[in-house]
Parts: C-alpha cells; sequence; structure tokens
C-alpha cells in the first residue's frame, strides 16, 4: 500500500469527512500530494491528527511535524510525499484549497 492510500484508509478508519487527494506534483516542491478532509469539531480535527500520526509511526511512517493543533481549526501534518490538510468545516468552505490546488493543475497544463 503507498503512503497515499494508507493515509486516506486510516483517515477514514478515524471519520474524517470528505476526505479528497490532490496529486501537486509539478505544482508543489514540497510535496507530491495534498490530502484534504474534514473533521466535525476542534476536537474531532485535532483527535484526527494525533491518531493518524500514531497509527503512521506505528506503521514505520514518520511525520515530520504539524501545524495547528493548539486551535485545531485547520491541522496540516507533513509526511514528505503527502500533507495532510484536516479542517473545520467552516475553515474547509473560507480556504477552498481543493480548488486553490486544482486551479493550480488547470493553468499549468493550460500553459
Amino acid at each position: 500500500m503507498n503512503l497515499v492510500d494508507f493515509l486516506t484508509s486510516k483517515l477514514d478508519d478515524l471519520k474524517a469527512e470528505q476526505i479528497e487527494v490532490i496529486d501537486v506534483r509539478g505544482n508543489s516542491s514540497i510535496t507530491d500530494h495534498m490530502i484534504v478532509c474534514t473533521g466535525t469539531s476542534a476536537r474531532h480535527v485535532a483527535a484526527l491528527a494525533q491518531k493518524l500520526i500514531e497509527e503512521a509511526k506505528q506503521a514505520g511512517v514518520e511525520s515530520f511535524g504539524d501545524e495547528g493543533q493548539a486551535t485545531a481549526d485547520w491541522v496540516a501534518v507533513d509526511f514528505g510525499q503527502a500533507i495532510v490538510h484536516i479542517l473545520q468545516r467552516e475553515s474547509r468552505e473560507i480556504y477552498q484549497l481543493e480548488h486553490l490546488w486544482q486551479g493550480m493543475q488547470n493553468h499549468s497544463s493550460n500553459a
């Protein structure tokens, strides 16, 4: 199982909602994939991030850091080849990461 499949499977097991994978190869120098998902509350977002880090570590997958645990409105966890963005519903609607990255993909393919 590849990293993206592992992470999305774990997020699904942990009851993350609206899991979406965005291939950003060629558009990002920091990662190959962005995984965006929704948590139902600050507590759920924080728990998703923490459990994902723990489950990955148990499987031998190291994370390189995380940001946002204090407020848990939006937590990003860096796994190198994939960065996981766990957002509360309101934040996901405001920032619309999927549209941002998909717009970049469309722009680069039209160039």
